[in-house]
């Protein structure tokens, strides 16, 4: 597994082990497996933002939980042999006493072990991160375009907090990075979460980028909203509102409605008392970039969210609009889109002196901050945003945060080469070998090792047959059974002659077999089985989840099938097992 070479970089990672909610087959208990442990190809779903650090040089980390979830990580951490494998020091585990899995990203920055831990810039990461795509050229991209290489966000020294202001930063308050990622294509799902977005181009430097430089497509940040929200805002007002700062702050806007935040963020220390301070943000991602986007085009906004009395404690006002965003947010007169061309959608012209006045105003930040004083215009730090281009060649960056990315994820990473096959030039995220023990795999059978993994103990029966497929330690597949595009967790039992299409399998459930010739079947197509559940021979059941209730009596546990929102997959095409 490759990894960076370079000095660390001097950023702590925070990687944010989140409750599962839409993994309710699989993290009812999450004291025993909680979401972060979900095996995506074979590995815990928390290796993946931990190889990334480590990857990109950061070795200062720390993985964030609930308590309730504690002691499962760490013995994770502990035993399972690719959290083992991974370079030293090991993360530290934080289980904050107040943190539980109903709490908001941002109300977990705010408690007290949380704003202790964190010393100086860092870099925020969800546990269902998977990302390819080499961190170390985004952090030098980031520092590039904000100018602040060398510690510049202050931090924490042993007297405590660096005072803003006073140490770094000389030439201006650097601001933030964060990554979104198209949705469409390969390892895509149908209804899959994305994000509107609208950013501003850059202002070109001296020197151009080079052509492979990611920098090519970093740009300015100046609305973030989940596409949800934004239908909402656009029934209620029947057109998109927008508002004439913006379009005289910035000449060109692009609008963006098929990309999805990847939530990995690249924070400067000073994000950390702005999360403080208000009170009211519930989200890093909603709150905490939504409004940072428009403090950098909306007069006043930057004043509410306190950013005066971070960044210039001694000449701030007494407190006044401190953390209050309220109704101010609507002071401006809103511009009815539908009135305009339809060409403006996608582009906001302005006329090149405006353009010119912003890229001025911009450039002239370090100046009004020597002399900027209470009442005068904040300069606000930007939000850069990369938004990967929209090529099936260029590394995956995905979120892996329901059931159905679950399966298409690990079925994507199932095709990759392994490090046997394709040598230095393996991914990150390749195994050593697709099948743990070809030996063990009879010649009667039919696995299909370019599309599928198979991890160690597998046991294969003869006559079976595996197509597009993750199978997990300790598995037995009996014969004649059928797979094509499932994902097995440990220890699962899939008995003679079932099929199986489009499935998910909970650790150490059985599949119940039977004989070639019966009357009945074992048919399950785009099925969640829930751990250690057993389904009898004979059930034939499609979208469904399998699983156990809880029925508050003396009946004890039943097994039931559960069609919620979240059963099964409507964005797989086949139907049956056509082998």
């Amino acid at each position: 597994m490759p990894h960076a070479n370079l000095p660390p970089p001097g950023f702590q990672a925070l990687i944010l082990c989140g409750p599962g909610a839409s993994f309710t087959t699989f993290t009812s208990t999450p004291h025993e497996i909680p979401k972060a442990l979900l095996p995506i190809a074979n590995r815990p779903m928390v290796w993946y933002p931990l190889e990334y650090c480590y990857r990109m040089g950061i070795t200062d980390i720390t993985v964030i939980t609930p308590p309730e979830s504690l002691e499962a990580i760490e013995a994770a951490m502990s035993q399972n042999p690719h959290l083992t494998s991974l370079p030293a020091p090991k993360p530290d585990i934080l289980a904050p006493k107040d943190l539980h899995h109903a709490s908001g990203t941002t109300e977990l920055f705010r408690l007290p072990e949380v704003q202790a831990a964190i010393k100086g810039d860092f870099v925020v990461l969800p546990c269902d991160l998977v990302c390819e795509q080499d961190g170390a050229p985004l952090i030098d991209a980031w520092m590039v375009e904000q100018a602040g290489l060398g510690a510049a966000s202050g931090g924490v020294n042993e007297l405590g907090p660096v005072p803003l202001g006073i140490a770094g930063e000389k030439s201006r308050r650097r601001g933030g990075l964060g990554v979104w990622y198209q949705t469409k294509g390969e390892a895509s799902a149908k209804g899959e979460e994305t994000d509107f977005i609208a950013t501003t181009p850059l202002p070109p430097g001296p020197v151009p980028a080079p052509a492979d430089s990611l920098r090519r497509n970093i740009s300015n940040l100046v609305y973030t909203v989940p596409t949800d929200t934004l239908k909402d805002i656009t029934e209620e007002n029947k057109c998109l509102p927008i508002r004439h700062t913006l379009i005289r702050k910035h000449a060109r806007v692009r609008m963006l409605t098929t990309y999805r935040d990847s939530h990995l963020y690249f924070f400067p220390y000073w994000v950390i008392e702005m999360m403080r301070k208000n009170e009211t943000f519930e989200s890093v991602s909603e709150d905490v970039l939504g409004w940072w986007a428009k403090a950098g085009w909306q007069d006043g906004l930057g004043d509410k969210l306190g950013l005066r009395d971070i960044f210039y404690p001694d000449e701030a006002s007494d407190g006044e609009g401190e953390g209050r965003l309220e109704s101010s947010q609507f002071i401006e007169e809103e511009i009815d889109v539908s009135k305009l061309s339809s060409t403006w959608s996608s582009t906001l012209e302005s006329s090149p002196s405006t353009a010119l006045a912003s890229r001025v105003q911009n450039s002239n930040i370090p100046e009004a901050a020597k002399s900027i004083s209470t009442g005068s215009k904040l300069p606000v730090p930007p939000i850069l945003a990369y938004v990967q281009p929209s090529d099936p060649s260029l590394p995956l960056i995905r979120r892996v945060d329901t059931a159905h990315l679950l399966l298409t994820v690990s079925l994507r990473l199932a095709k990759l080469p392994s490090i046997e096959e394709a040598g230095k030039d393996a991914s990150p995220f390749a195994h050593q070998a697709k099948i743990a023990h070809k030996a063990a795999i009879p010649l009667r059978c039919r696995v299909e090792a370019e599309n599928s993994l198979l991890a160690e103990n597998v046991i294969v029966q003869e006559k079976s047959n595996i197509k597009e497929s993750v199978i997990g330690t300790g598995c037995t597949i009996g014969e004649g059974a059928r797979l094509l595009r499932c994902l097995l967790m440990d220890g699962v039992e899939v008995g003679p002659n079932v099929q199986l299409t489009d499935c998910i399998l909970g650790r150490r459930c059985k599949i119940e077999g039977g004989p070639t010739k019966s009357d009945e079947k074992t048919v399950l197509t785009k099925c969640e089985v829930q751990d250690g559940q057993v389904v009898e021979w004979g059930t034939e059941a499609k979208g469904e989840k399998i699983m156990r209730f809880d029925m508050g009596s003396d009946m004890g546990d039943d097994v039931g099938m559960d069609m919620g929102d979240n059963g099964g997959f409507d964005g797989a095409e086949d139907e049956g097992i056509p082998l």
